[in-house]
């Protein structure tokens, strides 16, 4: 039977996942792939729709008592972390209308720990990732919440970075910032096995970048080939072959973090219940 795979369209999973989904993995069974924002896999990932899934890290809490955690295939990083823009030279959010990407998303929970000192904005409008920076800069939202090439590509929308939530998060933690994470469904697949097919895709596109340049370029949302090039570069690291010590310990202090502040529910140790060898 084939595994039913949910990932983004984003360069960073296709290229991880290239092999896995074109049969190039030895033992692995066929894939059946649905491409998706992150905002519509953890929704999905909560009425258990795929056997493999990529969701964000904030939404661990409601999904671990039917996944487990795979300790390799997601986006956890330096450097890498959310952008709140703005026009102009705003300074605050006091008062403003905020674009976010998704309510679960790790930017929106990394945005609200942030924000809940002195910055809390006066409205919150969930908006999809691509409509962001053209809103903020036509005026229709005060500040946008974004992620991955929107890194890259925001100076061209006129638009200002008011914080950096990655260098924030990293400042005051020292640890990576957890953003994306790759769920195995409980009694459907089994996470050992699973873990060790994806470790293969992985190695394989970094032993062979041209193999996958077709796959993530059809898929890469009309991205220029060089910022595809620094999207996978960024997202595409150490961490994604294996967390370790330090990207459990980010995705930990993230979780209790964000439970202590009753931004999530309590939830277990992300190190007990994924499969770590």
């Amino acid at each position: 039977m084939a595994l039913s795979l949910a990932i983004s369209p984003c360069p960073n999973d296709t290229f991880v996942f290239d092999a896995l989904v074109h049969g190039r993995v030895p033992g692995a069974p066929p894939v059946e792939v649905t491409y998706a924002d992150v905002d519509v896999t953890n929704t999905a990932a909560e009425r258990g729709a795929f056997d493999l899934v990529k969701v964000s890290y904030a939404a661990l809490p409601w999904l671990l008592d039917d996944y487990h955690l795979l300790p390799c295939g997601g986006a956890l990083g330096r450097g890498c972390g959310p952008l709140v823009l703005t026009r102009g030279d705003r300074t605050d959010l006091s008062g403003a209308t905020v674009a976010v990407p998704g309510e679960r998303t790790t930017a929106y929970l990394l945005f609200r720990l942030w924000a809940a000192a002195d910055q809390a904005p006066a409205r919150i409008e969930v908006v999809p990732f691509h409509e962001i920076m053209p809103g903020v800069a036509a005026g229709r939202y005060d500040a946008g919440l974004v992620i991955h090439e929107a890194r890259f590509t925001y100076p061209r929308h006129g638009l200002t970075a008011l914080v950096d939530l990655g260098e924030w998060w990293e400042g005051d933690t020292g640890l990576p910032i957890p953003l994306g994470a790759i769920l195995a469904r409980r009694g459907a697949v089994d996470p050992a096995e699973a873990a060790a097919w994806i470790r293969e895709s992985v190695r394989q596109a970094w032993a062979d970048p041209a193999a996958s340049r077709e796959y993530v370029l059809t898929h890469a949302q009309e991205m220029e080939p060089d910022v595809v090039d620094r999207h996978i570069g960024l997202y595409v690291n150490e961490f994604t072959a294996d967390l370790g010590e330090a990207g459990f310990a980010a995705v930990e202090a993230l979780l209790g973090r964000a439970a202590d502040a009753g931004l999530v529910p309590q939830t277990s140790s992300s190190r007990a219940t994924a499969w770590t060898s």
